[in-house]
């Protein structure tokens, strides 16, 4: 979607915010929790914290080529986040909140995937640690609005809306069409990105839908497949 100038920059700051709060999260954690499963399917704590860092340090033609090589655009980032795992807890955490204002905007999906990326992956560390995950319900909301787009690419098959309608229940807004589903909408925007722990939270009888095209991974594990 199109962004004017003051929006733009209201999600870059967004971004930003959330980045020094993931910071500030992985320099209080002890090695345990840092190697804690996250709902992002293979990853612990740590690395996620790590992608985070490789979005800006790799960014999206080190995604690509990294995907050449490693025979797909997920393999690519995986070994790129690995990579950058290797690095200590403190080095990630540092960088975070020294690069935080990197402005990340990607060919076609612009600076709301950046957004899409922190809230969620924020929620990835997060809610297996037992930490409470409460986005700004605007900025949420954005997200959804990126996620329901046209410009979404990478976070999900555009298939996998089709005939359901969303509902967030902060906002009051409303997107799409058909089988609904609603709650909160650090819920919806969860559930979209294949979250299965987000699932409890929503009502409707899209949640049955949504839930029936995701991969068995996910639907097993309940974790980002």
């Amino acid at each position: 979607m199109r962004l004017s100038g003051d929006e733009r920059e209201r999600v870059f700051v967004a971004v930003a915010d959330e980045r020094r709060a993931i910071a500030t999260l992985i320099d209080g954690l002890d090695l345990e929790q840092l190697a804690t499963p996250s709902l992002c399917g293979g990853w612990d704590v740590k690395t996620v914290a790590a992608h985070l860092v490789s979005d800006f340090t790799d960014g999206f033609w080190g995604f690509l080529a990294s995907g050449v090589r490693h025979g797909g655009m997920n393999r690519g980032i995986d070994a790129l986040a690995r990579h950058r795992a290797r690095a200590s807890a403190a080095d990630i955490a540092a960088t975070l909140r020294r690069e935080a204002d990197h402005r990340l905007s990607p060919p076609v999906t612009g600076p709301l995937s950046g957004l899409t990326d922190v809230l969620v992956h924020g929620a990835d560390i997060r809610i297996p640690l037992g930490m409470a995950h409460r986005p700004d319900p605007q900025h949420v909301a954005r997200v959804i609005d990126f996620l329901t787009g046209p410009t979404q690419f990478g976070f999900f098959p555009q298939r996998r809306l089709r005939g359901i309608a969303l509902r967030d229940e902060d906002t009051g807004r409303t997107w799409g069409g058909g089988d609904l589903i609603s709650g909160s909408g650090a819920s919806v925007m969860l559930a979209l990105c294949g979250r299965v722990v987000a699932f409890d939270a929503l009502t409707g009888p899209g949640v049955q839908v949504l839930r029936s095209r995701l991969s068995p991974i996910q639907r097993r594990y309940g974790v980002n497949g």
